[in-house]
């Protein structure tokens, strides 16, 4: 008896082993490409060197200041959008989960947030960028349709979530329906739903592919939504595949600094979601 005792108890430290073992090498990779990114890209980043623009090609210093505004601008812009559409929608599939315009209208959801980057990039450089020219407008709609999905289920799960009985005693006292809504459903659920919209922006925030064919890029500070305007994830882009050591260190630093912007999110996210109990 006692040796086979000994022969599971052997069999249980090697199977725990095991598995801390493949854990550990899920996230070696994480660890490993965040390190070298700190490494390279934390001696960059100074003062200057978020407070101006990208000296011209060839000479010293610079910085992404450009890129810093228009990422806060082009994403801005997109969660205004984004983010009353994609509560609104989730609300109507929580409210109404049993109908075929929720069924057909949450399949449409899980298609669209499957759907590439840059293929959204191009849809969106026909409809809007050929007709009318890159702008910062352009890379804010394509962002906000890939914020959709995010925003949309998020809010429908926070919502399933909550008991029946919250809504049916409000009613019960003779509150509207759109007021049972708007003071009671939304802010019971407010957590979760502030959960997904960091999601989506730490989602997008590095989205590369779409701001290519919309916003593209300029060396100049610019808040004109209607032009051309630099981002953080465009900025990596072009300068990481500059032939100039000085472009690298810049392309460096503004990994850093978009790195750090994604890192702070999901940590928000992560102790909003603990503090809250939500499962997103």
């Amino acid at each position: 008896m006692d040796a086979r005792i000994g022969i599971r108890n052997t069999k249980s430290i090697l199977f725990k082993s095991f598995i801390i073992f493949l854990a550990f090498v899920v996230t070696l990779p994480l660890i490993i490409v965040l390190l070298y990114i700190i490494k390279q890209g934390v001696m960059q980043v100074n003062w200057h060197f978020l407070t101006h623009v990208p000296a011209p090609e060839g000479e010293k210093g610079g910085g992404i200041a450009n890129a810093l505004v228009g990422s806060l601008l082009i994403v801005g812009m997109s969660s205004l959008v984004a983010i009353p559409v994609g509560i609104l929608a989730g609300i109507y599939l929580s409210e109404n989960p049993g109908t075929k315009l929720a069924y057909y209208s949450g399949l449409c959801v899980d298609i669209l947030q499957g759907v590439p980057s840059i293929v959204m990039g191009i849809v969106v450089y026909f409809w809007i960028v050929k007709p009318f020219g890159f702008s910062a407008i352009s890379g804010s709609i394509a962002l906000a349709i890939m914020m959709l999905p995010i925003v949309i289920r998020s809010t429908e799960q926070t919502l399933l979530l909550l008991p029946p009985s919250l809504k049916e005693a409000a009613l019960s006292l003779g509150v509207p329906y759109h007021r049972v809504i708007l003071k009671v459903i939304v802010p019971c659920g407010f957590a979760g739903i502030l959960s997904g919209i960091i999601l989506s922006i730490a989602r997008i925030i590095g989205e590369t592919a779409p701001l290519l064919f919309t916003a593209l890029g300029s060396n100049y500070l610019t808040t004109n939504v209607t032009g051309a305007m630099e981002s953080l994830p465009h900025l990596i882009f072009t300068y990481a595949t500059s032939p100039y050591d000085d472009q690298h260190d810049l392309a460096w630093g503004a990994s850093f600094i978009l790195l750090m912007f994604v890192l702070i999110l999901n940590i928000v996210t992560k102790l909003i979601t603990r503090k809250w109990k939500i499962q997103l």
